[in-house]
């Protein structure tokens, strides 16, 4: 056997090369409650490039998209102190976020110490404004992915933002909730929530074109939008291959074949297919897709 090498430090290497083998979840509460040599295995920076908490999420929903529970306080200062935790102990090799239901203040934090981040995935976190975004644009440059779903308190001049300070920006995910039929949500997310909805689908829209011409995915679900905004998004984004429309109850099939004529890349085209049940129409909210029922002459209220 070879004098003077230390089996510690090996031991801890090979320690945290099984760990890459384990999830996010069995590292936590397992390896790192064994002993004192597993925890600083478990918080190698080499297992932190990744920070993604996604399989949890679906696993725990058992199916379902969400939860009551994954909107309160409480739950959301559980997901920010591991948020935070990972940022630390990453070393600056955080690559790639996906949490559900943070807020500014871990986002603060993992924006500062991740100058390597690419791909940043936070939707449904009601907590997180403008203020982090402007964090993201000035410490995370080679960012390439944002989700931003059903994150109501960030507004266009972001998404400008980081449109410019991010010039390797491909993939944009900006989808809303149903605000169409949102019993759906019912119980589950807080009403008040479901109320604020982003209204200026246009100014969104005109932030993307302006600012990430380089776009290649886009996803903005039941956005507010307009042919307006539709047509400044194909007229600045010119490389997209993706464009997910579902749910955009503001334009009509013309105007969608319109704009997507200046899309000479584009592969994949979701367009606002979807109904609204007999069962939950109510004539005073919904009134104006009598007209669409009308136009396609359907038995449903269907783009």
């Amino acid at each position: 056997m070879e004098m003077g090498r230390d089996w510690s430090e090996m031991m801890a290497v090979c320690l945290a090369n099984v760990f890459l083998r384990l999830s996010l979840e069995d590292r936590w509460k397992g390896a790192m409650r064994v002993c004192r040599s597993w925890r600083d295995a478990a918080r190698d920076p080499s297992l932190f490039s990744s920070f993604d908490m996604e399989p949890s999420f679906e696993a725990e929903g058992g199916g379902v998209s969400d939860a009551s529970v994954w909107w309160t306080p409480e739950f959301r200062r559980r997901v920010d102190c591991m948020l935070r935790s990972a940022a630390e102990w990453a070393g600056g090799s955080l690559r790639e976020i996906r949490v559900r239901h943070c807020s500014d203040v871990s986002l603060f934090f993992a924006a500062e110490r991740s100058p390597n981040l690419h791909v940043l995935s936070i939707r449904s976190s009601q907590s997180v404004t403008d203020s982090s975004m402007a964090k993201i644009a000035t410490f995370c440059p080679m960012l390439r992915e944002l989700d931003i779903s059903y994150c109501y308190e960030i507004s266009s001049e972001s998404l400008e933002l980081i449109g410019r300070s991010c010039p390797n920006m491909a993939i944009l995910k900006r989808n809303l909730l149903n605000w169409l039929d949102p019993s759906q949500h019912s119980g589950i997310i807080p009403s008040e929530y479901l109320d604020s909805c982003p209204q200026d689908g246009d100014q969104e829209a005109a932030a993307i074109g302006k600012s990430m011409p380089n776009l290649r995915h886009l996803e903005v679900r039941f956005s507010k939008l307009t042919i307006r905004g539709l047509v400044l998004i194909s007229e600045g984004c010119h490389e997209l291959e993706l464009l997910d429309l579902f749910g955009c109850g503001n334009l009509t099939s013309r105007a969608i074949e319109q704009a997507s004529s200046n899309l000479k890349s584009l592969k994949t085209l979701v367009k606002p297919n979807f109904y609204i049940p007999r069962s939950v129409f109510h004539t005073e909210r919904y009134g104006h897709w009598r007209l669409y029922d009308e136009r396609f002459q359907t038995n449903v209220f269907q783009i």
